[in-house]
């Protein structure tokens, strides 16, 4: 079969999203499929297919489509700024989709709600759609408006984003998500039919992630220390200002700790600010983007995810591979990971006091910390079963396969591998 993996952020990416798509293009082509991967590059400036030279700039779309759609013909769209800026930004996704062409593909298989629903839109007939959301979009915006997006008008950006989302997630024969959680959401308050979607975990290839932590760091904690460390993006959503004040409320308690911060991202200068301000330049380290994160995750004792919104996040799933303590947020489809007390702890999203207090008592107790941490990883590698994961996910190829195929022919005669 011919796959093409499609995504309307930009990669390669620090994320979920991007190492999913890796592992699954891995996955597939071992099992004798070709399998392409289209998004936005890493600036958002042009549609690329990984791996080619094949690209349609941005800057050669957006004049026709400022013409075409302009203040006159469409007020409504300039009325928001954020609306504004992913209308066209999904319509030059759309046309740089259709400029490679979709009619060569047996499958496609998008990653988001944008996606999914520009490429429903361009998508050959006789083509099938899996979507598998990765969490939901418009909650996310929900929670930019009272922040980085807010505006007289948040309102219209809300209803846009709901409008979004309930598209996205009802266009594909079957939309594929990690837990019920966000399953809940899509049902009950975007009104997506529950038989089209489908809760199906990522699976992770636990093997290779295990090979990648015995490979050598030049980072290494300092003598006498433990290590507290999160890996993911520096944005305000993540809640990483809240683990800052948790720290700056442990070094007045005890100095036995050290916290490797892992990943860039927009709010990285700001969080550089305050963790100064807390005096914690001797405590906290700024790691950057890095290739070694597993590794790193090897020489750490505590993880820890403050964030305010998640859905699966892969970087849990590899402290939980790696047998590390965890501390997450009670949020999204974190409950749905971690056993509190039993595989980890859940922390209330927000509450720097409660992080603070639990992140000492991990660091106090040592025979908790490691029951966690063993306990994390017998349940991550039979749940996060890779081969489960692809057989699972195989299965709902075969059968929107069969759904898109014209009339009663029988798919099973020649089943997807």
């Amino acid at each position: 079969m011919k796959i093409l993996l499609a995504t309307y952020w930009s990669i390669p990416h620090l994320g979920g999203v991007w190492n999913y798509m890796v592992q699954l293009k891995k996955k597939l082509e071992q099992l004798g499929h070709e399998v392409h991967m289209l998004g936005y590059d890493e600036d958002n400036l042009n549609i690329h297919m990984i791996g080619s030279d094949k690209k349609v700039p941005r800057d050669k779309l957006l004049p026709l489509l400022q013409a075409k759609i302009n203040k006159d013909n469409y007020p409504e769209i300039y009325e928001n700024k954020l609306v504004e800026y992913t209308e066209f930004q999904r319509y030059i996704f759309e046309l740089g989709t259709a400029y490679f062409g979709l009619g060569d593909y047996d499958l496609i298989h998008t990653q988001d709600v944008i996606s999914t629903a520009c490429i429903d839109r361009i998508r050959p007939k006789h083509v099938p759609l899996v979507a598998t959301l990765h969490g939901s979009v418009a909650h996310e915006i929900h929670h930019q408006l009272t922040t980085i997006h807010k505006t007289p008008n948040s309102y219209i950006a809300r209803a846009y984003y709901d409008d979004l989302e309930q598209l996205g997630a009802g266009t594909a024969e079957k939309t594929i998500v990690a837990n019920n959680w966000l399953r809940n959401i899509l049902i009950d308050e975007f009104k997506v039919v529950e038989e089209q979607i489908k809760v199906l975990h990522y699976g992770f290839d636990t093997e290779s992630f295990i090979k990648q932590m015995k490979v050598k760091t030049l980072i290494t904690p300092p003598k006498n220390k433990k290590v507290i460390i999160y890996t993911g993006r520096l944005t305000d959503l993540k809640g990483i200002k809240y683990l800052l004040e948790a720290l700056g409320k442990l070094k007045k308690e005890r100095q036995d700790w050290v916290c490797w911060i892992v990943g860039s991202g927009d709010g990285e200068s700001k969080l550089r600010v305050k963790s100064k301000v807390l005096g914690l330049d001797d405590y906290v380290q700024f790691l950057g983007k890095r290739e070694d994160v597993p590794a790193l995750l090897g020489k750490a004792d505590i993880y820890v995810l403050p964030t305010l919104l998640e859905n699966q996040p892969l970087s849990l799933i590899e402290a939980q591979i790696a047998g590390k303590a965890t501390i997450v947020s009670e949020v999204g489809g974190l409950p749905e990971m971690v056993q509190h007390k039993v595989t980890g702890i859940l922390t209330p999203p927000g509450d720097s006091n409660t992080l603070f207090e639990n992140l000492n008592l991990l660091l106090s107790d040592e025979q908790l910390r490691k029951k966690l941490g063993t306990n994390a990883k017998k349940w991550g590698m039979t749940h996060w079963s890779i081969d489960q994961g692809m057989k699972s996910l195989l299965e709902v190829y075969n059968e929107v396969v069969s759904m898109r195929k014209n009339g009663d022919e029988d798919v099973s005669n020649n089943p997807i591998h």
